[in-house]
């Protein structure tokens, strides 16, 4: 498990771009028959993708989690982005469509992925932070993550927010994750954006054009920068900076926190006349 070591906002203005990709930037987590994930210090969050073929994949422990079992003291939130399939937490199944959501709490030592088809595999998207308590395993279906459409096409940022867990939705210890969908047409996300120092964010883009890029703004609100993003390309997020982006085409991305508190509406506002 690649381990993943965070820069500050004091040493961020003097980073190159390629500094930058490769403290923020995690590229290459999709790929056939493999589970790849990566340990952020960051609130230590692992964050990856696991995409089963013919065989299941099964969730590993990690040497530098020192755990009999992956979930002993964490919890899990799974996207499925890909084919049907289903994960297997001990002795139940859920079975996961495009865009369903599971939550597995803390303390269930066997999770196994699957894909229902080889020609169409699922590819989970998977999150995780250290719990302190346990909540059920719970399956949030794309239908039940109660869409919310904002923005408008005259301002290029009409899209659909879905949110699978948090407060009010797949309770969690401190785990909040949900969707955007762009609408056709729109291309900008998180307008205007916002930092929030309670909680770390990691942003997952897909439905990415194999053509298209998606330009993330990101660090302070007065010393922004910005990487370039592609197909299932996933962004950490400190506290101190910004996170938004503007799409060459249509796109969706899946947003996660954690840290001190699960409030969706915590954040602290940088007005778009603020940005340099």
């Amino acid at each position: 498990m690649k381990t993943v070591l965070m820069a500050d906002p004091v040493r961020y203005p003097r980073m190159t771009t390629e500094e930058l990709r490769a403290t923020f930037l995690l590229e290459g987590a999709s790929a056939p028959g493999k589970l790849q994930l990566a340990y952020v210090d960051l609130d230590r969050g692992i964050v990856g993708m696991a995409m089963p073929g013919e065989q299941p994949l099964s969730l590993p422990t990690y040497p530098e989690l020192r755990a009999e079992f992956f979930t002993e003291r964490r919890e899990l939130g799974v996207l499925n982005i890909g084919g049907a399939g289903a994960v297997h937490v001990g002795p139940q199944t859920c079975c996961l469509d495009n865009l369903d959501v599971l939550y597995i709490g803390r303390g269930n030592p066997e999770v196994r992925f699957e894909s229902k088809s080889k020609d169409q595999p699922a590819v989970f998207y998977l999150l995780s932070y250290p719990a302190h308590s346990s909540y059920p395993t719970t399956l949030v279906r794309k239908a039940e993550a109660n869409p919310t459409t904002i923005g408008a096409q005259e301002t290029c940022n009409l899209r659909t927010i879905c949110k699978y867990i948090h407060l009010e939705g797949a309770r969690s210890c401190q785990l909040v994750m949900g969707v955007t969908h762009l609408h056709a047409g729109s291309a900008w996300n998180t307008m205007p954006p916002h930092t929030h120092m309670r909680r770390s964010e990691i942003y997952m883009y897909f439905n990415v054009a194999a053509e298209a890029r998606v330009f993330h703004l990101m660090g302070p609100p007065q010393e922004t920068r910005h990487l370039v993003m592609a197909d299932h390309d996933i962004v950490i997020s400190p506290g101190w900076s910004i996170h938004a982006g503007m799409g060459t085409q249509a796109y969706s991305f899946c947003w996660g926190m954690g840290g001190e508190n699960q409030d969706y509406a915590d954040m602290d506002p940088a007005p778009i006349q603020s940005l340099l």
